[in-house]
């Protein structure tokens, strides 16, 4: 008897031993994403309720929220426009440097947050490459809510580009061909055929994008100013200075309600994707 055959009759399967590789990806599941989840339950509910709800209204903790919640969205619809645009153009033509271009895409991935926060500090400060020239019209870009989109930005278009590149690349073109030749406009033809397809893998690193702003804090920490006052303070940095104070309950408060947030967002999405893909069958 074949070891590597279904004893049910199914295809055969190239990882032998259901039960031990449902064991294996369970163990790892486990020590990498459920305790660690359980483990900011525990901590975050050594708080009273009344304790809590004074922790969240908190009005730092609270302009952390808005600041880090607001930021994290108005980047993500950035990068869900100019990241459609990017992989649009990496799948759709060819030219010299597409290559280069394709791989500076992962770039936000492999540089360190940190050197991130301090490169785009430096070229957006007063004096700064960038930063220079919006000052002199009187427009300050570090340490206010725009160098903070803009952290933002840079760390979250990879997301959009990889989620809805390969969706594109397997678009069958011949739908797109059929409408033009019905006498589709351009508008139309993206409206009508290639937009619908696009939706599910554009929404999805949309949806990342936001979680990834949610808890980011390296490029931020620089650029951000860290401005109480300024409202420039975000969420991941309050939580970093709880932990300086030894404060592991109300750090893990916090970070309770950004993790509700992320997974709230991620199922409504999921919720939409899977609602998409009903409609189309």
């Amino acid at each position: 008897m074949n070891p590597f055959s279904n004893p049910a009759g199914g295809r055969n399967r190239i990882i032998p031993g259901f039960g031990l590789t449902l064991g294996v990806t369970l163990a790892m599941l486990s020590l990498l994403i459920l305790i660690p989840l359980i483990s900011i339950l525990g901590h975050a509910f050594q708080l009273t309720a009344n304790d809590y709800a004074k922790l969240i209204t908190n009005s730092a903790i609270r302009n952390a929220f808005i600041t880090t919640i607001g930021s994290s969205f108005l980047a993500a619809l950035i990068n869900s426009v100019f990241g459609f645009i990017l992989a649009w153009v990496l799948v759709r033509y060819e030219f010299r440097g597409k290559t280069l271009l394709n791989g500076v895409i992962e770039l936000p991935f492999a540089l360190p947050t940190a050197v991130a926060g301090i490169t785009l500090s430096k070229l957006y400060s007063d004096t700064g490459f960038f930063g220079s020239f919006f000052a002199s019209y009187g427009i300050p870009i570090a340490y206010t809510h725009i160098g903070l989109v803009i952290a933002l930005v840079f760390v979250g278009i990879p997301f959009v580009v990889r989620s809805i590149q390969p969706v594109l690349e397997n678009l069958d073109p011949t739908y797109e061909e059929a409408g033009s030749m019905l006498g589709a406009s351009k508008f139309t033809i993206f409206r009508r055929i290639i937009f619908p397809e696009l939706r599910p893998a554009l929404l999805t690193g949309f949806g990342l994008a936001f979680a990834r702003g949610l808890g980011e804090y390296g490029s931020v920490i620089y650029i951000s100013g860290n401005s109480a006052k300024n409202h420039t303070q975000v969420v991941s940095y309050v939580i970093m200075q709880k932990l300086n104070y030894v404060d592991y309950a109300s750090a893990t408060a916090i970070a309770l309600v950004m993790l509700i947030i992320a997974f709230a967002m991620l199922f409504s999405i999921n919720m939409i994707q899977l609602w998409q893909a009903r409609r189309v069958q």
